[in-house]
């Protein structure tokens, strides 16, 4: 078994004698196991390293999105979870597929087991990690951004008892952020998917919201503030204003004070 602590601790240099393809194929299969150690440690780390150096080319960066893609289907919740991860990673060196982005959002929309962290599978965190993706797709310019701003409202919308506990909210808002910077986007088309989830939180003006509920306007009061301040990819990095950040903070404001009677 190769040893992906030392190739890290080398600088993420290829190890001598042996083929790429038999080590990303590795690097595949340790990125659905179900040891958090293995899946989210050095392979995950090397990986990354590859991506970004273009040690994985773009052919193989295609091979491997077509099966992340697959992945989405995977009966075991880590693999499907850490697909989107891999598949960021990918799409944000340029290499992509419409396949992938098809696969994405039928699992995104539907996926219900939305556990940040699991006490043996450790992360898990199919919100958060699936924001990453959204981002990924949303930074293209070959990518409509207004499916993906409809893709995050389904993902707000649907039903779950699950809370968001670990920052999902302020992931999945940033997403949206990225997704808005776009200029190919009309103050209409920035704003137009915001209608659906006041349609939804209309009936929760008073009284205890649903979880579903709560999740949603976490992540509006997120997306206000990301819109306000402006928004970077790279943590640290120069924040960017949205393309129409005024019409975007106006249309949350009115879609957030249906469940903020005080304001």
């Amino acid at each position: 078994m190769t040893d992906w602590l030392k190739i890290y601790e080398t600088d993420c240099g290829l190890p001598p004698g042996r083929r790429l393809d038999d080590l990303v194929a590795e690097l595949a299969e340790a990125l659905r196991d179900p040891d958090p150690e293995v899946r989210d440690g050095y392979p995950y780390a090397v990986l990354d390293t590859w991506i970004r150096r273009g040690v994985i080319d773009h052919d193989r960066r295609l091979a491997l999105g077509d099966l992340m893609a697959e992945r989405f289907g995977d009966p075991q919740i880590q693999a499907r979870t850490f697909a989107p991860l891999v598949l960021a990673m990918i799409v944000s060196q340029g290499s992509l597929r419409p396949e992938w982005l098809d696969a994405f959002a039928a699992w995104y929309r539907a996926e219900t087991d939305l556990r940040g962290r699991d006490d043996t599978l450790g992360w898990l965190h199919a919100v958060a990690h699936g924001a990453d993706l959204l981002a990924a797709f949303g930074l293209r310019p070959e990518v409509d951004p207004e499916p993906l701003l409809v893709l995050a409202t389904e993902r707000l919308l649907a039903p779950t008892d699950h809370l968001f506990a670990e920052r999902e909210d302020d992931r999945l808002a940033k997403a949206i952020a990225l997704t808005l910077i776009r200029p190919d986007l009309t103050a209409e088309r920035s704003t137009a998917w915001l209608s659906a989830i006041g349609t939804a939180l209309a009936p929760y003006e008073r009284g205890p919201m649903p979880v579903w509920a709560s999740n949603t306007v976490r992540t509006l009061r997120a997306l206000y503030v990301t819109a306000d301040l402006g928004v970077s990819a790279e943590r640290g990095g120069r924040p960017v204003p949205l393309a129409h950040g005024d019409a975007v903070k106006g249309r949350l404001a009115e879609v957030l004070r249906l469940v903020f009677p005080f304001a």
